[in-house]
């Protein structure tokens, strides 16, 4: 379902009759006979699931964007519910009629039954209240759909690259399984907005969802300009766990960014975003005076003056830079090296880990070198300001691409950091730098790699516990808690 979901592009595997059972005896004949319906109108299908009880999923591939893909959707759904009732079968074995084929029950039970169908509601429910229009008198099922046919909408540019696809078709790979709904009793990550409200609105559909409608139906010269949709995204945490656990892979993190960016762009950037994003100048400049800027932080006027809640705890600066403490320290020279990206929360707040992790690597035999870089750009990205990110991540490839190698490899501490080299780098870098941009994602040693791909000895890449930040909005997450 995963697979099929993440179809590029507007054809998709459509559920239009993939409940369809018959006698398993008669599956082979009613398989072939399925085909050759397809084959006359030059379609293919996906056929999974329960072949043993002779239970079918069978989901054409159509663009129900155009005219003609809706009508081919219902001109299929009305030539296999005739085969199915030749086979005497079910056009809904185990998932029920509703919208999709209530209008097909008359064909399947016989008018008379049909109409006992209607008696019983209209004894039960005379005033239509009850869940109308889903087994009688049923609207045509091609009358509903998310899509109109031959909806025209504009070319979204975007700053991240999606990858043979637009923003729009991304968030239409949400297929509303809801598998974001789920509590922490069920494991994983994602959703913990959800989790923590238990309202759709803070879903990873909700915000595919909002987006989808407004970048398909808004009549505003900038689509993204809605508050309705600042409203859903708004508690996104951009924990990206919807990446890897919703079965369509839906990157809500990357959604959010993109969206935020525009939106900025017509309304202004808040300025407690603005302080989120521009942490590593703020701390730069803190470390002039790190007590200072601690005693400052601790205060709870500043905080509500910046718009935090007073009894959030803030990142503190350690009493030195990672940076400074290094060009104190007496190098060890090696022939094996490494690189270490000395990122902005290791650099500023968590300097001990980074020394720990120095020192270790030089009794393990390594050279450490910290190479000149930017920050990695991970606040920005998660403030949604990624124009500004995007500068950030090109400045930082071409610094690094030449220095970075299967045996010179790239490692770091801050999880959050060093795997926006493997995530988000390859979709900001410019289009002359995206082969050196992936060159340093798939390098063993810069971000995560299988053991089978490091160098021999290589120095593990967390020298800290990934649970330190939050693994993709750090200091949006301060308190280490969703």
């Amino acid at each position: 379902m995963g697979l099929l979901s993440n179809l590029p592009g507007d054809e998709k595997a459509v559920p239009v009759i993939e409940d369809t059972a018959v006698d398993v005896q008669d599956l082979p004949s009613y398989i072939r006979d399925f085909n050759e319906i397809l084959k006359k109108y030059h379609l293919y299908s996906v056929h999974y699931a329960h072949a043993g009880s002779g239970e079918i999923h069978l989901r054409p591939i159509i663009n129900l964007k155009t005219k003609e893909g809706n009508q081919l959707f219902r001109t299929i759904a009305e030539e296999i519910a005739t085969l199915v009732k030749k086979y005497q079968g079910s056009l809904s074995g185990e998932h029920g009629d509703g919208r999709l084929r209530g209008e097909f029950i008359p064909q399947m039970v016989g008018e008379k039954n049909y109409q006992l169908f209607r008696r019983i509601k209209q004894t039960w429910d005379p005033e239509n209240i009850f869940n109308p229009g889903k087994i009688v008198d049923t609207p045509p099922m091609n009358s509903m759909l998310r899509y109109e046919p031959g909806q025209n909408t504009p070319p979204f540019p975007t700053i991240f690259r999606f990858h043979d696809q637009d923003i729009l078709q991304h968030a239409e790979q949400c297929n509303g399984s809801g598998d974001c709904r789920k509590t922490h009793l069920s494991g994983g990550t994602m959703c913990p907005s959800f989790m923590a409200t238990r309202n759709e609105k803070d879903t990873t559909r909700a915000g595919a969802n909002i987006l989808r409608e407004f970048l398909t139906h808004s009549d505003k010269p900038n689509r993204y300009d809605n508050k309705e949709i600042y409203e859903v995204m708004d508690l996104c945490l951009s924990c990206k766990g919807c990446k890897s656990e919703c079965p369509s892979n839906v990157d809500l993190a990357k959604l959010k960014a993109e969206f935020l960016q525009h939106y900025y762009d017509a309304n202004g950037v808040p300025l407690r975003s603005r302080l989120i994003a521009g942490f590593t100048a703020s701390a730069r400049l803190g470390s002039i005076a790190p007590g200072i800027y601690n005693w400052m932080m601790k205060q709870s006027w500043v905080k509500k003056a910046v718009g935090f809640a007073a009894d959030r705890s803030m990142p503190l600066l350690h009493k030195t830079t990672l940076r400074g403490w290094y060009k104190k320290h007496k190098k060890q020279t090696s022939n094996k090296k490494v690189y270490l990206f000395c990122d902005e929360f290791t650099n500023y707040n968590d300097t001990e880990i980074g020394i720990k992790a120095i020192v270790l690597l030089e009794r393990l035999g390594y050279e450490v070198i910290i190479p000149d870089h930017e920050e990695s750009g991970r606040t920005w990205m998660s403030k949604g300001l990624i124009r500004h990110a995007k500068t950030i991540v090109n400045k930082n490839i071409r610094a690094l691409s030449p220095l970075i190698s299967e045996n010179t490899p790239l490692i770091g501490i801050e999880p959050s950091a060093i795997l926006t080299f493997r995530d988000e780098y390859p979709d900001l870098a410019d289009d002359d730098l995206l082969e050196k941009a992936k060159a340093l994602a798939k390098i063993p040693g810069s971000s995560t790699t299988s053991s089978q791909t490091k160098p021999p000895e290589a120095p593990s890449q967390r020298t800290s516990s990934p649970e330190k930040h939050a693994p993709s909005n750090c200091t949006d997450t301060a308190s280490k808690k969703p």
